[in-house]
């Protein structure tokens, strides 16, 4: 009896074995060089196991090929193919978009009933809603909303005031989210948050829940990655419901309130609403409560996290580089005194300085360190042998691009020059990847661009940035998620400049 459970067992083992790496010559046989991938884990394990970030294991991946176009890879049994040539890179964003026109993450109505955004729909739902909510970040809609986020700047400074008051040292991360959360709250929901004040403020409390990584999310995303069937199947088993329910409320909430008074607003809610009224424009979608939610969910997600990392990050330069701040704050001076001490949209728009300094954060703290699109038919990459089936997926090494010595020159170095106007020039369109390319890149760029600006505006006008005992010199990466997190914070001292020099 033990020596048939033995065999068994070592039976099922030898099976279990051959189909993890049963894939495993898919690279190989299409001429794609890659390192050897490990059984039921791929090229992956350094993620699994917390020792490299995505961004690290995706850079480290691009270094170790430099001679190549492209790097075969594993995401446990499943290929993917890495693209490092940026010419092929240009191919699948922009010349053959058709074929390359989705981003492969699966959408649970379910299990997850807020992924329905725009980030994850399939293209034909995609386009149809982004033709719908793309009017709402044109020119004309971000100068109606720019008063708003200079009123959020001006309660920044007010806040920081008190808190300097008591201890001049602040964690910038959390700081920098409370103010792009009022923005947000303001632009999106049409609602004073007040997360500056608020400690206790619901929707920081919900954007710290998304993305925390617990070790119950963790066993959750290898149950959704493995087994998705299995993952939808059981619904709100898995789904996270407190923050489902927040936000479908919160929306149904103000919709309902702004009906019943007759209350119009230049926000992203009023578009939703403006869709929800007319559905025969939109006879592709249904428009359910989720649906409609999981776009406001993706805004605040993507507008708070990506625009707090990148002011915070570009305090933690300029808190190094005394030079640049002080070159940047005298732009910010300047620029001010010439608008009659008073901020627009166009002059904060025309900061040239601010802009590279602005592109040079995004490059070295890019929030999301890969891209990811999907095939929709067979392909063959250009100038090549390699062809690809259907369902294939690409990824874009946005880091590994990023700190390419022969792009930018001295990588790890902060340098804002790498943004003027003569080095853009010098180099290839697909040399800065922060919010993608393409027709499927970030529809709120010039958003995020404006709030992450004037947050720097109302920091650097009123006070010094320097680094402290609590400062990690060199950057210490956090391993865990998927965007990019420091590992400690982004402890910095602020102190407050005397009235003549913040005039």
């Amino acid at each position: 009896m033990i020596l048939e459970l033995t065999s068994g067992i070592f039976v099922l083992g030898v099976l279990i074995y051959c189909w993890s790496i049963s894939t495993y010559n898919f690279w190989h046989e299409r001429g794609v060089p890659g390192p050897k991938p490990v059984p039921l884990l791929g090229n992956i394990s350094d993620l699994i196991t917390g020792k490299k970030s995505v961004g690290q294991l995706v850079q480290d991946y691009y270094n170790d090929y430099k001679n190549e176009k492209m790097v075969g890879l594993f995401f446990r049994r499943e290929p993917i193919l890495l693209l490092r040539d940026l010419d092929l890179i240009k191919d699948i964003f922009i010349s053959d978009f058709s074929k390359f026109s989705d981003r492969p993450m699966r959408v649970f109505e379910k299990a997850e009933p807020l992924s329905q955004t725009l980030l994850h729909l399939e293209y034909a739902r995609w386009r149809p809603l982004r033709n719908k909510l793309s009017p709402v970040f044109t020119s004309g809609k971000l100068k109606d909303m720019f008063n708003l986020i200079l009123n959020c700047g001006d309660n920044l400074q007010t806040v920081m005031d008190k808190i300097i008051d008591k201890n001049n040292i602040i964690e910038a991360r959390d700081l920098t989210a409370r103010f792009t959360i009022d923005v947000i709250g303001v632009c999106a929901f049409g609602l004073e948050i007040n997360a500056m004040n608020d400690d206790d403020n619901k929707f920081r409390k919900m954007g710290k829940r998304v993305f925390h990584m617990s070790f119950k999310k963790i066993l959750l995303f290898q149950l959704r990655e493995l087994f998705p069937s299995i993952y939808e199947f059981l619904g709100s088993i898995v789904d996270d419901t407190e923050v489902t329910n927040f936000f479908i409320n919160t929306m149904r909430d103000t919709m309902n309130y702004r009906r019943k008074n007759n209350l119009t607003r230049n926000d992203f809610l009023q578009y939703l609403m403006e869709i929800e009224d007319n559905p025969d424009k939109l006879p592709e979608i249904k428009l359910t409560d989720s649906f409609l939610a999981s776009q406001l969910f993706i805004f605040f997600l993507a507008g708070f996290e990506t625009s707090s990392s990148t002011i915070s990050h570009a305090l933690y330069e300029l808190a190094q580089y005394e030079n640049y701040q002080d070159q940047l704050r005298q732009e910010i001076k300047e620029t001010k005194e010439a608008n009659g001490g008073k901020w627009t949209y166009d002059s904060v728009k025309n900061m040239v300085f601010m802009e590279k300094v602005f592109r040079e954060t995004l490059r070295k703290f890019s929030p999301i360190p890969m891209l990811i699109r999907g095939s929709n038919t067979e392909y063959t990459l250009s100038g090549t042998n390699v062809t690809i089936p259907k369902n294939s997926k690409i990824a874009f090494p946005v880091y590994g691009i990023h700190y390419d010595p022969k792009i930018y020159p001295n990588p790890e170095v902060f340098n804002p020059e790498n943004f003027s106007p003569e080095a853009i020039q010098s180099r290839h369109p697909m040399s800065f990847l922060s919010f993608g390319e393409g027709p499927r890149n970030c529809v709120g760029m010039r958003f995020a661009y404006q709030q992450s600006k004037v947050g720097l505006i109302k920091i650097l006008e009123r006070y010094r940035v320097d680094v402290c005992d609590k400062t990690d010199i060199p950057y210490k990466f956090s391993t865990r998620g998927f965007s990019l997190e420091p590992l400690n914070g982004i402890y910095l001292k602020f102190t407050k400049l005397d009235n003549s020099s913040s005039k």
